[in-house]
């Protein structure tokens, strides 16, 4: 995958284009403060603790995948949402650690808003103090799987791995879940407006 990334960040009125960037990017804005959903808080996070190349941006992505398409950058910790024009919104991601990463091509299945997560049984397995979440844990700011969750289905059905939200945002940019793609709360919100049930999905 050849990228070129033209990034601007707006501040306070104007738009202060990166030095070293060519040609005409277009400017991106991530709001990662704290807000209201649904009857649920998303706290804010301290976004300056967070590396820059991982925060939320429009870059240029050179591919073949049509419009709507969610491509996945395991190594790179990236995902990319492809738009018209060679362009693509890129948010930084968690991904699985040694021994539980994939690569293939999925589907949206579905699409919730404040999921409640259900561990299946070989992780209760691995972490018995998850036992108590059997039955599911509630929805909130604290749930495992954040603000919002798409479910990635194949010709099998349900292949148990999701693109969701999570507290825990110091865990973007690492490889620490058990095979799910990990995003900021803020992020996983835009990129479920964003994308459709029926979404062709690449991990790679």
């Amino acid at each position: 995958m050849r990228l070129k990334t033209y990034i601007a960040i707006a501040a306070v009125g104007f738009t202060t284009v990166l030095a070293g960037c060519v040609g005409g990017g277009m400017a991106t804005f991530a709001d990662y403060g704290m807000r209201k959903d649904s009857g649920y808080t998303i706290p804010a996070i301290p976004i300056d603790k967070v590396d820059r190349k991982f925060r939320r941006q429009l870059v240029n992505l050179d591919t073949k995948e049509k419009p709507g398409t969610i491509i996945v950058d395991t190594s790179d910790k990236f995902l990319y949402f492809v738009m018209p024009k060679g362009q693509a919104m890129r948010y930084g991601i968690g991904v699985g650690r040694e021994g539980f990463t994939w690569s293939g091509t999925a589907r949206i299945g579905a699409k919730r808003e404040w999921p409640v997560w259900t561990p299946p049984p070989a992780m209760i397995r691995r972490q018995p103090e998850l036992k108590k979440w059997a039955g599911g844990m509630p929805p909130g700011p604290g749930n495992a799987l954040g603000a919002r969750a798409l479910y990635l289905h194949n010709k099998g059905g349900d292949m148990g791995y999701r693109l969701h939200g999570t507290p825990e945002w110091a865990s973007i940019g690492k490889a620490m879940s058990s095979g799910c793609i990990r995003m900021m709360n803020q992020d996983v919100v835009d990129l479920y407006s964003r994308a459709d049930v029926g979404a062709k999905v690449i991990v790679r």
